[in-house]
Formats: structure tokens, C-alpha cells, sequence
């Protein structure tokens, strides 16, 4: 992995973030380029890790064993169409990180039988504590498996999927699941500050809670609903308080949630390919 060339085109945070995590990995700077329309993200990349930037896309990708798209989605159809023609005769390894692009829309798009690994990395891999789902197309070899999967580990978990048609599950699930989590320290936090804390404790609190719980849900041998059972005491506070969750339908709650954030990846993604 420390001696292939990787490409980036696009330079935002979740370039950022990875290019951070290889070189903490011990990737040299001299083997990463990034393209990017952003002069002065171009410019912030090149001061804080040396490595190298370009205006043109074509340029960046010359000579690269991975090219990882990092684009919106609005942008990857124009970058792979643009991409295609240098691309067929070097045959890299692609990664992509464009939320919702399917690994078919995007060869279509390059005009060649591109080796692709999809992934679905979400925002804490900004703090290299990530969750990234990876799948790759059928050209993909071991080999570029392994490389896929050395560059997404640089920013937190790392895991694969047989089936791509999983990652609408996966948007919903760990893509869009930060989100779940803030809304219920935020809540959490709300409830404290009404129950007469100081807001400022009732932050520190949710927060270091949050911490500390994932801490021992990743730590521990034992799933979730044992950790659950084991904190919670017969005729305790712990117990009133998730019986009235219960109560309140929560497992319906959640349920229905993803299920409406998958429907929606899927919808997102039809439309993307489409464009």
C-alpha cells in the first residue's frame, strides 16, 4: 500500500480525513495527488501534508494505481466521463466515496469494465473513528481488495459486503447514523438542563456518557441488549426510564426511521444514475 500512487479528485473533508489517516499510516506525502476545482482547498492540502495538487483531473490521475472519487454526487457523472479516456489505458483500481453512486453507473459513466470498489464511509472517519462499508464489482482483485481496504481502515472500520444492493441499508444505518446519535444527545442534554443542571454540565455529561457507553459496547464480548440488561436494576431508575421507552413504541420509532432513510438511498440513487 505505501508504494502505490492514489489520486484523489476532489479535495473536501473526507479527502481531508483520509489523506490525514494514510500518512499517519505511513504513506508517503510524495505518493498522494489531489485534483480539486477549490484553488484554496488545493492550497490547505498542499501546506498541511505536502502533497500534491492539481487544477486538472486528467493530470492527477496519470500514472495512479488508485483513483479515489471523492466529488458530490452531482459532480461524479461529468469527473467519470472526463476520467474515462486516461483511465482505460492505465486500468487503476477505483475507489469511490460519492454517496449513492452504484458501482454499474459509475463504469457506464467511465465507458470501460472498471475494477470498482463502492464505500460508504461516514462523518466521524473526519476524527478517524469511522464506519465504512466497502464492495467491490466483480474486476476488483485480491489485491485491490486488500488496497481498497488499507485505505479505508486509515480512518476507522472497514467492512466488506457481498451484496452492493446492502449499501441503501448502510446509508441508513451508519451513513446517516451520526445524525441519530447527536439528536439523542441533544435531547438527552435538553431533558438534563430542564431537570435543573447547568447547561453546561448537562452537556459535558451526555457527552462523556455516550463516549463511555460505545467505549464499553466496543470493548465488551457481549452484545448490546446484555450490556442493557446488566445496567439496568429491577425496580431501578435505569428500569423506569426504558419502560416508558418501550412504552412509547422506540423499536417502532427506529424501525420505521431507517427503513424511510432506506427507501430514500435507494430513490437517490435511481436518480443519480438516471442523470
Amino acid at each position: 500500500m505505501s508504494e502505490a500512487t492514489i489520486a484523489f479528485i476532489g479535495g473536501g473533508n473526507m479527502a481531508r480525513s483520509l489523506i490525514g489517516g494514510l500518512i499517519a499510516d505511513g504513506v508517503s506525502a510524495a505518493r498522494l495527488r489531489v485534483a480539486d476545482v477549490n484553488t484554496d482547498a488545493l492550497e490547505r492540502l498542499r501546506a498541511q501534508y505536502g502533497v500534491a495538487t492539481f487544477a486538472d483531473n486528467t493530470a492527477a490521475v496519470h500514472g495512479a494505481r488508485v483513483v479515489l472519487i471523492a466529488v458530490k454526487p452531482q459532480a461524479a457523472r461529468a469527473a467519470a466521463i472526463e476520467l474515462g479516456a486516461a483511465l482505460v489505458r492505465q486500468r487503476p483500481l477505483i475507489i469511490s466515496i460519492v454517496a449513492g453512486l452504484r458501482s454499474a453507473d459509475l463504469a457506464r459513466w467511465l465507458g470501460y469494465d472498471a475494477a470498482i470498489v463502492r464505500t460508504m464511509p461516514n462523518t466521524p472517519a473526519l476524527v478517524q473513528s469511522g464506519a465504512t462499508a466497502l464492495h467491490a464489482n466483480v474486476v476488483v482483485n485480491e489485491a485491490q481488495r486488500e488496497q481498497a481496504e488499507s485505505i479505508m481502515r486509515a480512518v476507522g472500520l472497514a467492512l466488506w459486503l457481498d451484496n452492493e444492493e446492502q449499501m441503501d441499508a448502510v446509508t441508513a444505518l451508519s451513513g446517516s447514523g451520526p445524525a441519530y446519535f447527536f439528536l439523542v444527545m441533544e435531547l438527552m442534554q435538553r431533558a438534563g438542563t430542564k431537570l435543573g443542571l447547568p447547561p453546561e454540565t448537562a452537556r459535558l455529561l451526555t457527552l462523556q456518557t455516550a463516549f463511555g457507553a460505545a467505549k464499553m459496547a466496543l470493548e465488551s464480548p457481549e452484545d448490546a441488549a446484555t450490556l442493557r440488561r446488566r445496567v439496568t436494576s429491577p425496580g431501578g431508575t435505569t428500569e423506569q426510564a426504558l419502560k416508558l421507552f418501550e412504552d412509547r413504541g422506540l423499536e417502532q420509532i427506529f424501525g420505521d426511521a431507517l427503513a424511510a432513510a432506506t427507501r430514500r438511498a435507494q430513490e437517490l440513487a435511481d436518480q443519480l444514475g438516471r442523470s
